[in-house]
């Protein structure tokens, strides 16, 4: 088992599905964990119960971490309460339809801001206070959409693509002060955000059999490779982008 014993971690997105799941297993491995959540405080304090029935800590922040002010107030909370911040995942995010030539405008600025923004302006809050300790590990939570596209949500594809230069780029800025940048792109994953889609039980049954494993992942299945990339396992491994399909989308 990895331990992260007395390490920091801050999950955005962290009340439900993928984010849930690596604030749990980062617990189980020993950090402090901090969440955020936009609106269900209820499935917060939840996670935060799960947590502290360990010996870990857990805080949550309500925050709309498209708004510039919210995110750095949140991450200065954190600082003031912790002192460091060891780890970042950024896992926040929203996946909506939108169909060029008809797509309202603020269906594409509002996932830019969430997928893109908000990772912009927390990262930008958090990589001080890394360089400060010289150390950190930030894993930024893509999509496979990044690499072969989604049509119908040509918004949400590029908002994820943009994420992966994002991850190479700060890979290299950073690894002067020892802090690795990686990335997880998941495909399907059976989370809230694909419940509408999931509905339809012929489609789900579909997407399973398109997947050479069989099964369409599950939240845990990505935070198990999130919580590798953080490990000491992974001490060489920066700018990185881990693909976690079950083989439906081969790509380097």
């Amino acid at each position: 088992m990895f331990r992260l014993t007395g390490q920091k971690a801050l999950v955005t997105g962290g009340s439900r599905g993928i984010g849930r799941a690596c604030a749990l297993m980062l617990a189980e491995a020993g950090a402090d964990v901090a969440i955020n959540y936009a609106q269900n405080k209820e499935a917060a304090l939840e996670v935060k119960s799960r947590i502290e029935q360990g010996p870990t800590k857990c805080l949550i922040f309500k925050a709309d971490l498209s708004q510039r002010e919210q995110a750095e107030s949140m991450v200065g909370q954190i600082r003031d309460s912790w002192g460091k911040l060891d780890i970042l995942i950024n896992n926040a995010g929203i996946w909506t339809y939108g169909e060029m030539g008809q797509m309202d405008y603020r269906i594409w600025e509002e996932t830019i801001r969430i997928n893109l923004d908000g990772v912009f302006f927390v990262t930008n809050s958090v990589v001080p206070i890394m360089k400060k300790a010289h150390q950190g590990c930030i894993v930024n939570i893509s999509s496979t959409a990044a690499v072969r596209g989604e049509a119908f949500h040509s918004h949400y594809a590029s908002s994820k693509g943009a994420l992966v230069s994002l991850t190479k780029s700060l890979a290299v800025e950073l690894a002067p002060y020892k802090i690795r940048v990686n990335c997880v792109a998941p495909g399907w994953v059976d989370t809230d955000m694909c419940s509408d889609v999931f509905k339809d039980k012929d489609y789900k049954n579909k997407i399973k059999e398109s997947i050479p494993l069989k099964r369409i992942s599950l939240p845990e299945d990505i935070a198990g490779p999130v919580l590798f990339l953080i490990s000491e396992y992974a001490k060489h491994i920066t700018g990185e982008v881990l693909n976690v399909n079950g083989g439906a989308v081969l790509c380097s």
